[in-house]
């Protein structure tokens, strides 16, 4: 199936375009479906866009975003929301509260797991790690070696979620930090090559557990004019990835980006931009042993 979706919610209207072959898929027999909703890049954007005359004002803010993906919930019947890092930052919530408030406020929206950004480390690690009290979902990391440091056992490589029926498996990496982050802000933590890491994870998710999908939630950035690893080079060197959800270069993706991977299959790439302006969304439906997507983005604007 080649079929793809964009909706831009506004209120209670909604616009429609199909591209493609949008046949019934229901009618081929059993089919499950499994919805992907993911951010990243939210930098504490807590409330909206001040309405200052600004190209984003009242766009934003965790109001419309949670009234968003409550209502997707109600619709459809397996869901996963993922955040691909940089929670932390960027508005006065951050220095006052120093994070507690951005994680309790994902933990109330039902997060299912998210990455580490490089902004993530403002207040150091010991800043992060006091947060994680707060959170309800896991913080999956595979190519930060946390060992000796605080957070040495505050983190996962992955995590299998089960949705009717069906076993997603999802992993974590992050960007080099060096350069990025003052070190002691990381402390101890290692930088592990990321591409050696995501096929690990993938071989073992796709191949050791079964998994029927492999999410990699990254925040190496979407691209670069240099050689640097990114989310199109991730995909185009590594196998068993079905869906890398990027983050850090704020990229707003018209629509995902299917590039061959080792193998010559599709790994799927999507970025929703930042601030939790946008909301990102991936359908997936499941016959047997096929896979079929249909992908999305829902834009947050203020007549939510």
């Amino acid at each position: 199936m080649n079929r793809r979706k964009f909706l831009t919610v506004g209120g209670l209207a909604s616009a429609t375009l199909m591209v493609g072959n949008p046949f019934n898929v229901f009618a081929m027999g059993e089919v499950k479906k499994l919805t992907i909703l993911h951010t990243n890049d939210v930098h504490s954007r807590i409330e909206p866009f001040p309405m200052d005359g600004g190209k984003l004002q009242g766009l934003g803010g965790v109001a419309r975003r949670s009234t968003l993906i409550q209502k997707i919930r109600s619709e459809e019947e397996q869901v996963l929301l993922l955040d691909a890092g940089d929670i932390f930052q960027g508005t006065p919530y951050f220095n006052l509260y120093g994070g507690a408030l951005e994680i309790k406020l994902m933990s109330q929206m039902g997060y299912d797991a998210a990455t580490l950004g490089n902004h993530d480390f403002d207040n150091g690690i010991e800043g992060f790690y006091k947060q994680l009290p707060n959170a309800n979902f896991p913080i999956l990391i595979s190519n930060y070696d946390l060992s000796n440091t605080i957070m040495h056992k505050s983190t996962l490589p992955y995590k299998i979620f089960k949705k009717g029926g069906l076993k997603i498996g999802v992993f974590g990496i992050g960007i080099d930090l060096a350069g990025l982050v003052e070190k002691k802000n990381y402390r101890e933590t290692v930088y592990q090559d990321p591409i050696q890491r995501a096929n690990e994870m993938a071989s073992r998710l796709k191949n050791d557990l079964n998994c029927d999908l492999v999410i990699c939630l990254s925040h190496l950035g979407y691209s670069y004019r240099d050689n640097k690893v990114s989310d199109k080079v991730l995909a185009k060197q590594t196998r068993n990835i079905d869906l890398i959800i990027g983050g850090h270069t704020h990229t707003a993706m018209a629509t995902p980006e299917d590039v061959s991977n080792l193998d010559g299959k599709i790994t799927t790439i999507n970025q929703v931009g930042w601030a939790g302006i946008n909301l990102g969304r991936i359908d997936y439906y499941f016959e047997k042993k096929n896979l079929a997507k249909t992908s999305g983005k829902y834009e947050i604007d203020n007549t939510i």
